[in-house]
């Protein structure tokens, strides 16, 4: 019964969630180019991602020419701007509370630019703030005439403490298939072989970078669905990720695609997970035995309202990074699905389609170990990035 008054308590409690701070998401955020300078600075756009959507103000100043962003009623938290895809595109970036109530992002331009365009589209729990700049001639830049304001009581960004520890950060990778199951095949390459290629070279990669990293395999050799989620939790895996390289028919589908768990199957998610695992193989950390069916499924429908927002926002991470870095990615890149290897209720979660063994150019680039070490980096930068969103998420919780 302690359960349930838990649960109820955190339900009366939501209503004080709305007053809270629209919180950065970096992972959905992005400094981009839009097209080619013609031998000068390229277009740019800005794209802030918020849990919510709040009034802003943007304009320019000069000396040096900077982009002012300001947001009222957001909490940019310990998010670093260098930590922001794309930054290298602009000489400096910085931002953090300037007055009560409002935050202020600086992002220094490469020379003169226009703001072209300033919007705010909200979708699902999400709002995305987008400013278009073009770039002019002196003749043409506009800036307010003083540019005091930009930097009064602006402080010098969060330090954000190093990546966790080895022990504190657990990545699980799950190369698809493998055994007498091989995947998709064509041209004589098998979806299994390639994924677990693609898989201990991505674990190298992690390791070196403080990453503590758990595989499902390691050899071509099979290990059931349902063992995939429990190695993972045995691991006290801290992100989980499915790869697979499936097929379709010719012209069907190419790019890279990643899935997430589609929250209308929680139910029934459920009631098999229930079936087949014991109680304490679950939810890590909680021994359900002897609770009812009734309950444990509660309690796995609760956990999972947290890990959910987590994993996409992890998706959002790695579409960001693979739109950054020119990988080919699938019209509709993240899409939801209900996969066994995305079932576990209490750990993020995602599977990532590298490419389609059945499309040409998809089969060359996984063949190809150039095009692996850029999807190889782009995936470990978003694992990177991400772990830090979730310290500094952690960080502020704990205050």
């Amino acid at each position: 019964m302690k359960w349930l008054a838990l649960i109820l308590s955190l339900l009366l409690a939501l209503p004080a969630f709305a007053n809270e701070p629209a919180r950065l998401d970096l992972g959905g955020s992005a400094l981009v180019t839009t097209g080619r300078g013609w031998g000068g600075p390229k277009p740019l756009e800005l794209r802030l991602s918020l849990t919510k959507a709040v009034p802003y103000r943007t304009y320019l100043v000069d000396g040096p020419p900077r982009l002012i962003l300001d947001l009222k009623g957001a909490d940019l938290g310990l998010s670093r701007p260098q930590d922001l895809f794309g930054a290298d595109l602009a000489p400096a970036i910085r931002w953090g509370p300037y007055k009560p109530g409002w935050s202020r992002v600086v992002v220094e331009l490469p020379g003169p630019y226009r703001i072209n365009s300033a919007g705010q589209r909200s979708r699902a729990a999400l709002s995305q703030i987008t400013v278009t700049l073009a770039p002019v001639s002196a003749d043409d830049f506009a800036p307010r005439p003083s540019a005091t304001a930009a930097l009064r009581d602006l402080p010098e960004p969060a330090d954000l403490p190093a990546l966790p520890a080895d022990e504190a950060f657990t990545v699980v990778l799950d190369p698809g298939h493998g055994g007498f199951d091989p995947g998709a095949l064509a041209e004589g390459e098998t979806e299994a072989n390639l994924v677990l290629v693609f898989s201990l070279e991505l674990r190298a990669a992690l390791q070196a970078r403080g990453i503590t990293v758990e595989m499902t395999r390691t050899d071509d050799s099979f290990v059931a669905l349902e063992r995939r989620m429990t190695t993972a939790r045995a691991a006290r895996g801290d992100l989980f990720i499915s790869l697979h390289a499936d097929a379709l028919p010719d012209g069907q589908a190419a790019g890279a695609t990643i899935y997430v768990w589609n929250p209308a199957a929680d139910a029934r998610a459920a009631e098999q997970l229930v079936l087949r695992h014991d109680r304490g193989d679950l939810l890590t950390g909680t021994d359900l035995s002897g609770q009812d069916d009734a309950l444990t499924g509660v309690l796995m429908d609760f956990v999972r309202t947290d890990t959910q927002p987590r994993s996409e926002s992890f998706a959002r991470w790695l579409t960001s990074r693979m739109a950054l870095m020119g990988i080919g990615m699938h019209d509709r890149p993240v899409q939801r699905a209900t996969y066994s290897v995305l079932k576990s209720p209490d750990i993020p979660s995602v599977l990532l389609e590298l490419g389609f063994i059945s499309d040409h150019n998809d089969r060359a680039n996984l063949l190809n170990p150039l095009w692996r070490e850029r999807m190889v980096r782009v995936v470990s930068d978003a694992i990177v990035g991400w772990a830090r969103d979730e310290a500094a998420r952690a960080a502020m919780l704990r205050q």
